[in-house]
């Protein structure tokens, strides 16, 4: 008797195509985020302060170019200026 090793099945996967490819979403670790939107929201809140307060209520620079430069935001927001 001769041993002979069983014939394997070749399985073939269906192509890829262009659209599923475009369609799928690689993962990724919230903690590859996280320092992004952390400085994101650094950012916007010192955005909000230059508008919302430099020159106004406080002052951490002295002068008034931050007030001149941002005086039109801050209407258009609704912060009172003067």
């Amino acid at each position: 008797m001769s041993e002979t090793a069983p014939a394997r099945a070749v399985v073939h996967a269906a192509p890829v195509t262009l659209a599923e490819r475009a369609t799928t979403t690689p993962p990724f670790a919230p903690a590859q985020v996280l320092p992004w939107v952390l400085f994101a929201a650094l950012l916007l809140l010192v955005g909000m302060y230059f508008v919302s307060a430099e020159q106004g209520a406080t002052s951490l620079l002295s002068g008034t170019a931050i007030h001149e430069w941002t005086h039109d935001g801050r209407h258009l927001l609704g912060f009172p200026c003067h």
